[in-house]
């Protein structure tokens, strides 16, 4: 059995997420403490207490990736099950070197806490989109997006899954991408509720401003591979996993290669650590017969523990 971990991204984030676990594990609670040093505000009242905040990207970031990193300590202190490789979903790849040695929780969360902030300022409201394209290939995605470029920029963001890209750009082209779309014979398109364009060209000021930071911050090579977001390969160097932390921001996330690529590597079971099981859900779309666990609370981690022990 090869057993990889994965991360979810931002939009997974819930009031309540870990909670139930950090009650419960004292390893999970030391979590949300170092956490809460790390940025200077207290992890429980965000997570824990009804607010506006979570969902901003400044403050969703840091929280979603301590709340993994609070699950996988938890599962970890009952399960001797080690993972040989690691990955996540934007946000979630930092979550992935932190379970990889790579990074300290410390320096992710604070880390991702500026990387947050940055993504949130990039772009005046409303400049600004993103949307899910359901029902049509890559291709098709592609040339809608070119068929609104005179529009501004619009670019394929999330290749979730077959059959499911994001795309990401000015507003007025990635409206008109997605009305071609479903010209082109798209089954829907969702607009998402999100701050900026991510993962798309308009976000290369944070990629310069993030790479300053990560120049600065301690890593080590991880001790398992893990698949970078940019490249949809292992990556082990440091210097490399800065450039393309960096890269990341404003080039597409290659999901569905990543996990094609990881079970071409023998990888057939895969556990998501995070709030929610969209990561399970799109797994399922690109490899159907693999394994897929899901650890988001008491109960799914025990169950968790039991089938893969």
């Amino acid at each position: 059995m090869g057993v990889a971990f994965i991360f979810p991204g931002q939009g997974a984030q819930r009031i309540g997420m870990a909670q139930d676990v950090q009650s419960a594990f004292p390893v999970a609670r030391r979590v949300f403490e170092l956490a809460s040093e790390a940025v200077g505000y207290s992890m429980e009242q965000l997570c824990f207490e009804p607010n506006d905040r979570l969902d901003l990207t400044a403050y969703t970031q840091p929280a979603l990736l301590m709340a993994s990193m609070a699950l996988l300590e938890a599962f970890r202190s009952v399960s001797a099950l080690q993972p040989v490789a690691a990955a996540g979903l934007s946000l979630g790849e930092y979550s992935a070197l932190v379970c990889a040695g790579c990074l300290d929780l410390e320096s992710a969360v604070s880390l991702v806490a500026l990387r947050g902030r940055l993504m949130q300022d990039a772009c005046p409201p409303g400049v600004g989109a993103m949307s899910t394209i359901l029902g049509l290939g890559h291709d098709g995605v592609d040339a809608a997006c070119a068929s609104a470029s005179h529009l501004g920029v619009v670019v394929p963001a999330n290749y979730n899954c077959p059959g499911q890209v994001v795309i990401s750009g000015h507003a007025q082209a990635v409206e008109a991408a997605s009305a071609a779309a479903m010209k082109m014979g798209a089954r829907r398109v969702i607009p998402l509720k999100v701050s900026g364009p991510f993962h798309s060209p308009l976000l290369e000021p944070v990629r310069s401003a993030l790479l300053e930071r990560l120049a600065q911050t301690p890593m080590e090579r991880p001790a398992i591979d893990v698949y970078s977001n940019v490249t949809a390969q292992p990556v082990r160097e440091p210097d490399d996993i800065r450039r393309l932390l960096g890269e990341q921001v404003c080039s597409p996330v290659l999901w569905e290669q990543t996990i094609s690529n990881m079970s071409s590597a023998g990888i057939d079971t895969f556990v998501e650590f995070g709030p929610g099981r969209t990561l399970q859900g799109l797994v399922k779309r690109v490899v159907p017969s693999a394994t897929t666990v899901c650890v988001e609370d008491c109960q799914s981690l025990e169950e968790a523990a039991r089938i893969l022990s």
